[in-house]
């Protein structure tokens, strides 16, 4: 089964939607352990900001996943 180039376009656009994703996540928990106010509401705020993190960071590796299998069909045939 040949890859084609627009599909490669599209796995690699995703892997980079997905990466812009995981690095908002960050930057948002990065904001939230920075408050200034530690309150419990910050904690918990921050908490769930992890949690969304880990959902980025799960969904970057996927598209990377795809991606790189994609390259392999393309380039190896395996």
């Amino acid at each position: 089964m040949a890859i084609e180039i627009s599909e490669l376009d599209e796995l690699q656009a995703n892997y980079k939607a997905a990466v812009e994703e995981w690095v908002t996540a960050i930057r948002s928990e990065e904001d939230l352990a920075s408050a200034a106010d530690h309150s419990v509401t910050d904690i918990d705020a921050w908490e769930a900001a992890d949690e969304r993190e880990e959902e980025a960071r799960e969904k970057a590796k996927a598209a990377k996943e795809a991606y790189e299998d994609a390259l392999r069909e393309k380039f190896f045939h395996f």
